[in-house]
């Protein structure tokens, strides 16, 4: 359980400092330094955050010659990566100044539909599950999981994949 003596303040979807942090992955310089200071990966495969709120994050990834494997379609580390990213991005959300929480991925499913020979937008709308997981890590002290589902279109809106990714979080 948190200290007794360590007050954790509740998610506040309007607070400055978490609005400062969603316009920053918004902001396409600011983004690529982060990449390439924690994230080189999502910087050479060219991923974009292009929509961040509190309780949903969209994530692009292009089809290039960065992201390309053998068979002419997106590597799937590379969705599997911008997968990755959408929903990490709400769970940093849920974190913002809420103290000293760690965050693991503990578990990676993926569903391929159709070949992603285009651009892959990811789109993910389950921030509030993150936020109520978090809510309950603070409140037990123990580690919460929850398993988070983001869906990957291409260009015509066809959904060409689904990940689901299960999220560790628990109070230091």
């Amino acid at each position: 359980m948190a200290s007794k003596t360590t007050v954790i303040p509740p998610f506040n979807a309007e607070s400055p400092g978490l609005l400062s942090l969603m316009q920053d992955l918004r902001t396409p310089w600011k983004l690529r330094l982060y990449f390439l200071r924690k994230l080189p990966s999502c910087w050479f495969w060219g991923v974009r955050i292009i929509e961040m709120a509190p309780s949903r994050c969209r994530v692009t990834i292009p089809y290039s010659w960065r992201t390309q494997n053998p068979f002419r379609s997106t590597y799937f580390a590379a969705l599997a990566g911008a997968a990755e990213l959408s929903t990490g991005a709400l769970a940093m959300a849920a974190l913002h100044g809420r103290g000293r929480i760690s965050m693991l991925i503990t578990g990676l499913e993926g569903q391929f539909m159709k070949k992603a020979n285009t651009r892959i937008t990811f789109t993910c709308e389950e921030g509030d599950a993150i936020q109520d997981t978090v809510q309950k890590a603070i409140d037990s002290g123990e580690g919460q999981t929850v398993r988070i589902l983001t869906i990957g279109r291409n260009e015509s809106g066809d959904e060409a994949c689904r990940f689901w990714l299960t999220w560790s979080f628990k109070v230091k």
